[in-house]
């Protein structure tokens, strides 16, 4: 894909959601896609810019807004699909699975990197319009469960609420997940969140598989008052993001993508052509730059004692 099409497609986007508005679902009141105010969440309007579906690789699709990030993986025997952006994404979402020309119902199975609104805002409408099942973390199904964050939560106090989701099937940390021939694995990669869970599976094309790498986010973002260097809320917070940083090194890695399409750089890559995407130092990269945060992050919680 060329510097030109990516441009023209978030452009498109953009003049689009000014033609037509909040999706007609939203408008509609449906309350597992209403829009948050632009009181309560000034970046969702910039986060919720549509934008076209993307091939990644083989059977691998972006098919989320311009600013937050759903995968599709596909089979002949079934789908899936992770992470579901704001309550108002999800006809976004929904919309970019069917202009791909897949039916939604066969959405076998949903997953989510970490249940904070921006990410798993959409899942309950998606839900709801695929009859998939749900799968979480052991300590991410609660939240999803509730719509509410909890406790240990680093940004607990200054999220918002957004639709429960039901039934949510808890994983345990290394366990693959599969639909027909799709094998997605999950791998533990908290601090962000208690839950937060990185998802990796293999890709094939004409030309050869490539390991994908969902990494979920390495920012030590908090309400105020938090400390990650002695909570008493998430007291293994430190230790659970260099257990993050570490599983990152280690897996096997061709093309990084996140949850915010601007933390991989995964435009501007897109801009040198679908090789481009293929970096296999990208994961080793992501995971040192989490780390000088959270480094400079304790240096600064250390100079406020």
């Amino acid at each position: 894909m060329t510097s030109v099409s990516v441009r023209t497609l978030a452009t498109a986007g953009a003049a689009l959601l000014a033609l037509c508005g909040t999706p007609a679902a939203a408008q509609a009141g449906d309350p597992l896609t209403r829009p948050y105010s632009a009181a309560d969440c000034p970046s969702c309007a910039e986060w919720n810019v549509p934008h076209a579906p993307v091939r990644l690789h083989g059977n691998t699709y972006y098919v989320g807004t311009h600013g937050l990030t759903a995968l599709l993986i596909t089979s002949p025997q079934g789908h899936v699909l992770i992470d579901g952006a704001l309550p108002s994404s999800a006809p976004l979402i929904l919309r970019n699975v069917r202009a791909l020309g897949f039916d939604v119902r066969d959405i076998r199975l949903i997953l989510n990197s970490h249940v904070h609104y921006d990410h798993a805002g959409g899942l309950a409408a998606l839900q709801r319009a695929s009859g998939a099942r749900v799968a979480a973390s052991v300590a991410s199904a609660p939240v999803l469960e509730r719509g509410t964050s909890m406790e240990g939560d680093p940004q607990h106090g200054i999220l918002l609420d957004f639709p429960p989701v039901r039934d949510v099937r808890r994983f345990a940390d290394g366990e693959t997940l599969r639909v027909g021939p799709i094998a997605v694995t999950a791998h533990l990669t908290p601090g962000h969140t208690q839950g937060g869970t990185t998802w990796t599976w293999r890709s094939c094309d004409a030309a050869g598989c490539v390991d994908v790498v969902y990494a979920d986010s390495h920012s030590p973002i908090s309400a105020d008052g938090f400390r990650y260097s002695d909570s008493r809320a998430y007291p293994s917070a430190v230790a659970d993001f260099e257990r993050g940083f570490r599983t990152l090194e280690a897996l096997s890695c061709d093309i990084l993508v996140t949850p915010h399409p601007s933390g991989s750089s995964l435009w501007e890559r897109l801009e040198r052509g679908s090789r481009g995407l293929i970096d296999r130092d990208a994961c080793k990269r992501y995971a040192a730059a989490g780390r000088q945060r959270l480094q400079r992050r304790l240096e600064t919680e250390r100079g406020t004692r």
